[in-house]
């Protein structure tokens, strides 16, 4: 009885030295697992670059130069292009000025396409000749040609001495008999000139008619502004 007591003491001993061995390697694992996560992360080392070639340097298109002037396919082949630029247009005679009118539906200026022409009225967004009327600012017309715009006053733009005379007495017959020169002191043709509108008509250049004349169905009426008298011809009702 006594022997049986002795080995069952016997094995609970082993049992219990067995489980507090167990303990033990759970404790020595659970603080090498505790280290492992307490510990700081080391940064890995820094790769060295010595003895790493350098970086090519950047291109330069200068450094081309050589190879562009080579003859390579073409023997015409030649890198100065040349860049031929058309000389500007010439800007061409502007119009002649004879004066403005407004009869309440805005002004109308009377103007020729050029020296020796007839003129007529003509109103802001019109064009004259190659010019286009833009705008009329106090005693200046703003005109438009080829996309520049130029400023004139119309003292610079009115006809000089003697043009309308000029323009009649000009081209002799080529052929045949001398025609008789004119004076430049003969009358100027009188009467009214171009249309300006259903019940107006401008003067000819240098009309010596009397205001109140009556011809062709129009009275000539004479008025006073700031550059000078104003001629029109109005149609008689």
């Amino acid at each position: 009885m006594k022997r049986k007591l002795l080995l069952l003491n016997l094995a609970l001993l082993v049992l219990v030295a067995a489980a507090g061995w167990q303990l033990r390697l759970k404790w020595i694992a659970g603080k090498a697992q505790e280290r492992r996560v307490l510990q700081p992360v080391s940064k890995p080392p820094v790769p060295s670059t010595a003895g790493l070639p350098q970086a090519p340097p950047p291109a330069n298109a200068g450094g081309y130069a050589e190879v562009a002037q080579k003859v390579l396919f073409s023997k015409d082949r030649n890198p100065n292009v040349v860049v031929e630029v058309a000389p500007p247009k010439p800007v061409p005679a502007f119009p002649t000025a004879h004066g403005v009118m407004n009869l309440g539906s805005g002004p109308v200026v009377l103007l020729s396409e050029k020296a020796g022409v007839a003129s007529r009225g003509y109103s802001i967004g019109e064009k004259v000749g190659e010019f286009m009327l833009v705008a009329l600012e106090g005693d200046e017309l703003l005109l438009e040609w080829d996309g520049k715009q130029f400023k004139k006053r119309l003292q610079d733009l009115k006809p000089q001495p003697g043009t309308q005379v000029a323009a009649k007495v000009a081209a002799p017959a080529a052929t045949g008999p001398v025609a008789p020169t004119v004076s430049a002191s003969a009358p100027v043709v009188a009467g009214p000139d171009a249309k300006v509108s259903e019940d107006l008509r401008s003067c000819v250049p240098g009309d010596t008619t009397p205001a109140g004349t009556v011809r062709d169905g129009y009275r000539k009426v004479v008025t006073q502004t700031p550059f000078g008298n104003a001629c029109r011809w109005e149609l008689v009702k």
